[in-house]
């Protein structure tokens, strides 16, 4: 069984040779792996009214598609990291892939609400497999500083994606419907599935790979789990990611069916969200770097609360469209804020267990945007997405002063297994 051992928090594995081999081409494979499960999701919100006339579905019923999608992400990470290690990550990427190819068919063609929330299950999970490839992928071929930026990447690409999906889904609207969408994402599951052929080489030697490691892997979860800070950014992660989440479940409902936005506008408007989104997220990277992880990870839950707190006194006076697309715009730039300290805090002392924290951070995205996009559905107009966006936004909050604001007391190194303990605290 492959462990590597870490001497201190600053460590990290080493693979100068490796990390000398990825090409442009490589790195855009993965990052296309990063994305494609996330716009899956996203891709036919702007549709999702009329899938819900079309199959006589409930808006509650038809926002369970959102909620299975997001949840067989989540679980998807961990069921393919494991086996990854196992098996080399080329087979299962490749096997995720075209399982994502045929249910992205079934999901076209499902004659029933029933039947497209169990196909968008399946789909999340395939789509997951590409999440977790291209995390565990990174930590093979990185090291050092590299690795750590490469996370960092990983995870505004994904958070982009879920801005950038619905605006695609809105100029598709507009050449054919709900199932037309599916279809298209098949395509693009076909695409990844060439150029994943052509490009993606196994990056895990197989005298690197895990043999009986499920008790390791356990102790390292544990591991991860005890350390307030790291769970402080997990929490805060799947909190602003609720909101996030949320948003573009409800949005659609809000936007164009109290607001009377047609698709396309309302794909203007997430255009909208998806500028501020990279001009937040990039700067908040540099801001990170050069000022306060802590400090940029504040401002951020800051925005949060105060675009979700906006949104709550729209349902209560019932502001214009503007008082709505502010507050949306200000929520979603704050989460973009979020995700670089966010993913530093988390990672900084885990050099040698980086895979299974990056998941960490992602079962918590996708698991708790899939438990907060439902709520969005059980009442009509704005207050439902302005309580839940507000109540997220709040918990994150609390997390970060709790946790990550307040960490434990730093504590003596002790050894796990065949690790090396990192402190606690920071």
């Amino acid at each position: 069984m492959r462990r590597t051992r870490v001497s201190s928090p600053s460590t990290l594995p080493t693979a100068p040779t490796r990390q000398q081999t990825v090409g442009r081409a490589l790195a855009v494979v993965l990052s296309l792996l990063t994305v494609f499960g996330p716009i899956s999701m996203d891709l036919y919100l702007p549709v999702l009214p009329a899938l819900t006339s079309e199959l006589r579905s409930a808006t509650s019923t038809a926002q369970l598609t959102v909620t299975a999608c997001l949840l067989g992400l989540a679980l998807g990470q961990l069921i393919a990291g494991p086996l990854s290690d196992r098996f080399g990550r080329r087979r299962p990427l490749l096997i995720g892939v075209v399982a994502y190819i045929g249910v992205s068919l079934l999901c076209a063609v499902s004659p029933t609400v029933e039947t497209l929330v169990a196909a968008r299950f399946v789909q999340g999970l395939a789509g997951g497999v590409g999440i977790v490839i291209a995390q565990a992928a990174g930590r093979d071929l990185y090291s050092s500083g590299a690795l750590l930026r490469y996370y960092g990447r990983l995870t505004v690409l994904s958070g982009l994606a879920a801005i950038v999906g619905p605006l695609i889904g809105g100029q598709l609207a507009r050449v054919t419907d709900w199932r037309g969408v599916f279809l298209f994402l098949a395509v693009v599951g076909a695409v990844i599935l060439a150029a994943c052929l052509l490009v993606f080489r196994e990056t895990l030697p197989a005298e690197n790979r895990v043999s009986g490691g499920m008790a390791q892997t356990g102790r390292d979860m544990r591991r991860l789990l005890t350390d307030r800070v790291f769970l402080g950014a997990v929490l805060v992660t799947g909190f602003v990611n609720a909101a996030l989440f949320a948003y573009l479940s409800g949005a659609t409902f809000v936007l164009q069916g109290v607001y009377g936005l047609s698709p396309q506008t309302y794909s203007y408007a997430f255009g909208l969200n998806s500028l501020g989104f990279m001009v937040f997220g990039f700067a908040a990277g540099r801001v990170s770097e050069r000022w306060s992880g802590q400090g940029t990870l504040l401002v951020g839950i800051a925005m949060c609360v105060a675009g979700a707190s906006g949104l709550l006194a729209t349902a209560t006076w019932h502001l214009p469209l503007a008082a709505v697309i502010v507050s949306l715009l200000t929520m979603v730039s704050g989460v973009a804020v979020t995700t670089p300290p966010a993913t530093s805090l988390a990672l900084a002392d885990y050099p040698d267990i980086a895979g299974t924290a990056s998941s960490f951070l992602g079962v918590a995205r996708f698991a708790f945007g899939g438990l907060a996009a439902p709520l969005v559905g059980l009442g009509t107009g704005v207050a439902p997405l302005a309580l839940v966006t507000v109540t997220a936004a709040a918990l994150g909050a609390v997390c970060f002063a709790v946790t990550v604001r307040r960490p434990a007391p730093a504590t003596t190194s002790a050894v796990d297994g065949d690790h090396h303990l990192t402190p606690a605290g920071r």
